[in-house]
């Protein structure tokens, strides 16, 4: 479902994209302490200190490869921010971000779940739309409000209500809290997230 594009170099292979892919592909298969400068350079036909050209340090190659995957999950959201029914539209993205969790979860837990110095904040940051993510479900809320179909308040406080529930679900999927297969979580976790919704409307 999730197709990888590169948020800087497109156009073409060049040596920034190799280094980014050859560590993406690392840190997909064992986290960020997979991610050498060293084994980058290895993939990639290389010496380490050519990858210096690009990134400054290997914290600013892993701060690329987590901004290009809240980019890559905005993008995905973003394509159901329009249309009819705001409540479908936010399962939807809830449900895409379910589906990135278990398609690439060595990513998922870089950018949701590991503290970081660099990592956006809340309130500030959300409130000043500095969240690609977010946002989208910060505007489905608001358009829901609007439409009289979710209770009034602050639409930050809801879209960060859904998305905790939705990240509690899932961290305790994945710590093994559920005896539910992954078809069987999928149907609990759009069931509770409806519930919760339900809890919100007007």
């Amino acid at each position: 479902m999730f197709e990888y594009v590169y948020t800087v170099y497109m156009t073409r292979t060049t040596t920034p994209s190799r280094i980014l892919h050859a560590a993406r592909a690392l840190f997909e298969r064992e986290g960020a302490g997979g991610v050498s400068m060293r084994r980058v350079a290895d993939a990639v036909g290389i010496t380490p200190m050519a990858i210096y050209r690009h990134f400054p340090n290997r914290e600013a190659l892993l701060k690329q490869i987590s901004d290009d995957s809240f980019n890559e999950i905005a993008r995905h959201w973003d394509a159901h921010r329009h249309g009819s029914d705001p409540i479908a539209r936010l399962l939807a993205t809830q449900r895409i971000y379910l589906d990135y969790a278990l398609a690439h979860p060595h990513l998922f837990d870089h950018a949701f779940s590991v503290r970081r110095d660099d990592a956006r904040r809340f309130p500030e940051d959300f409130h000043a739309r500095r969240s690609p993510t977010a946002n989208v479900v910060h505007d489905v809320v608001v358009d829901a409000q609007g439409k009289g179909l979710l209770r009034a308040g602050d639409p930050w406080d809801i879209a960060m209500t859904l998305w905790a529930h939705a990240h509690g679900l899932i961290a305790l999927y994945r710590a093994g809290r559920f005896s539910y297969d992954e078809h069987r979580f999928r149907t609990f976790y759009e069931h509770s997230l409806g519930q919760l919704l339900d809890g919100l409307k007007s």
